[in-house]
């Protein structure tokens, strides 16, 4: 867990007495809110249909339990006793009032915690693979990499003002479980004959032109990463897109240019570049990287988990995932309940998850691009005892991966962007396929839903996705099939004519109706899709 350096905590202190000032004069009516508004994106506060929306920084989705029971803490006395997780790793409060905002920031300050670079044509929150440091399959732990980029790109005076918002991921496994390449830059670490670096994609991203992000480089030593990520940021700051929000992401400029152009130009600024010296010292880097030590674990005695009661046996089986170390275990905590608002936990939900992580996970936790929770690093022998509190405060539905672990962004009933709801949306299906038993005999079948083109829902990276819509005042949506944010990343394809809400729930159910009536031995419903293709499933939906 990195702990912040004094430089980090003036830093932060400063902000939030400028912001304190900066909304003292727009409540005395000094400054317009055209005027107000760049100050207020600048400290990740949104004005949304009802509200103001202040979006929290979680770097890298990583919190410990001081940080969280301040978000239950900011949920009870500043919101409606609730908070939002998101897709990237951060968490929302969604009824803010102005006058309140400088002191929720003070506080968060405390507990090393911040909004800055939430919002705005800047790097944002830096996003890495939930299992950092516990997972058995990564190479190394994406976190240190990512802490790094969030103390080179935190108030970069080059990247301020970026042509658009610009986001990068990072993970350290073969295995993608934060849609890497559906960054502006995914880095993926890797080793090459003993030596550690990253395998550098960009120009990917949703929004209204998903495109996946090419292989720009297949290996950056990592003494060089600082350096040539500089480099590609720079090439798209010159010549990234200004007259044209639709075409200002860095995955236009790549696309018109060609990778291979873009790749020849950013080769060309890392010679430049490399010799100012960016790249961190070894003292440095080794400081950071202790922050990420290993906790204290304790040998496996070898005892077997338990597994006579059934409910937690279905629970191990779907939500608990393989350790590094003998005798620990990955808990996922599932903010899908049955009915629920995916990526909501109420501020008691969210203080009992800090008191599961300081008790039996080192007193850790991540937020995950799915809008779920993980506690990284639980003994097994604790399991059962976390699973009956977790089942106690509605946190224990054992629907990891499964058609009702839904990503939905808030939509239609909080975003001023939105087209349509989501959260309705999301409600109806989790109903319509509530059956447990049903949802396993689907098995691993990613559904996401966006309110609309800006794609927060990540529906194109959906094996089945959503897209809300306006067709001439009536909220339509559009089904599309076969996308994946996982290694094996792909873009779905549109089915056809849109539904309304519950004709497109009812277009959901034909869909996995075909996908069973279809599917081979040991076939995901992506594996299936794949194999058959688009026409048995237009057909069933369509007739």
């Amino acid at each position: 867990m990195y702990k912040y350096d004094t430089y980090d905590q003036q830093m932060v202190d400063n902000r939030v007495e400028e912001f304190r000032d900066q909304v003292k004069r727009r409540l005395a009516g000094q400054i317009t809110e055209d005027q107000f508004k760049p100050l207020r994106l600048m400290n990740g506060l949104y004005l949304q249909l009802h509200a103001y929306m202040l979006r929290v920084a979680i770097p890298y989705g990583t919190l410990d339990s001081r940080q969280m029971r301040m978000l239950a803490h900011i949920a009870r006395k500043y919101d409606r006793d609730y908070g939002h997780f998101t897709t990237r790793q951060n968490i929302q409060f969604n009824w803010i009032k102005l006058e309140d905002t400088p002191d929720i920031l003070a506080e968060l300050a405390t507990v090393e915690m911040h909004a800055i670079q939430t919002s705005g044509n800047c790097i944002r929150n830096i996003s890495a693979d939930q299992y950092a440091g516990a997972a058995a399959d990564e190479v190394a732990d994406p976190r240190i990499w990512a802490e790094l980029l969030r103390q080179w790109s935190s108030f970069h005076p080059e990247f301020t003002y970026l042509p658009r918002k610009f986001k990068i991921c990072v993970i350290g496994a073969d295995e993608d479980r934060a849609a890497m390449r559906l960054h502006d830059i995914g880095i993926q670490m890797v080793m090459r004959d003993g030596v550690l670096g990253g395998r550098i994609h960009v120009g990917g991203g949703m929004g209204r032109t998903p495109m996946i992000a090419p292989e720009i480089r297949d290996f950056v030593p990592a003494d060089d990463l600082l350096s040539y990520l500089e480099a590609c940021l720079r090439v798209y700051n010159r010549y990234g897109r200004r007259d044209n929000i639709y075409k200002a992401r860095i995955k236009i400029l790549v696309h018109e240019i060609g990778a291979d152009e873009y790749r020849r130009q950013v080769e060309e600024e890392f010679i430049a570049v490399k010799a100012l010296g960016l790249d961190p010292p070894q003292a440095e880097f080794e400081r950071i990287t202790q922050m990420f030590a290993d906790p204290a674990f304790v040998a496996d005695d070898g005892t077997a988990v338990d597994r006579s009661d059934p409910d937690f046996a279905l629970w191990l089986d779907q939500n608990v995932k393989p350790h590094k170390q003998p005798g620990y275990a990955i808990v996922n905590i599932s903010l899908k309940p049955q009915g629920g608002i995916p990526g909501d936990a109420t501020s008691a939900q969210i203080d009992l998850m800090a008191d599961l992580g300081e008790r039996y996970s080192f007193d850790e936790l991540r937020v995950t691009h799915a809008q779920n929770i993980v506690l990284p690093h639980v003994r097994q022998a604790d399991l059962y005892t976390v699973w009956q509190q977790l089942d106690a405060a509605g946190l224990a539905p054992a629907n990891l991966d499964l058609i009702s672990d839904i990503i939905a962004c808030p939509g239609l009933d909080y975003c001023s962007l939105a087209n349509a709801r989501s959260i309705p949306l999301a409600q109806k299906i989790t109903e319509r396929f509530a059956d447990p038993a049903r949802q396993r005999d689907i098995g691993e079948l990613k559904l996401k839903i966006s309110g609309c083109i800006n794609a927060c829902g990540h529906h194109h990276a959906g094996h089945i996705g959503i897209l809300g819509v306006d067709k001439k005042g009536t909220e339509n949506f559009q089904l599309s099939l076969g996308g994946s944010g996982a290694e094996d990343v792909s873009l779905g394809k549109i089915t056809g004519p849109g539904f309304d809400e519950d004709g497109v729930v009812d277009a959901v159910e034909r869909v996995t109706e075909t996908y069973l009536g279809l599917r081979e031995e040991g076939e995901r419903f992506l594996d299936t899709y794949r194999r058959v293709g688009m026409a048995p499933f237009k057909e069933a939906i369509y007739g």
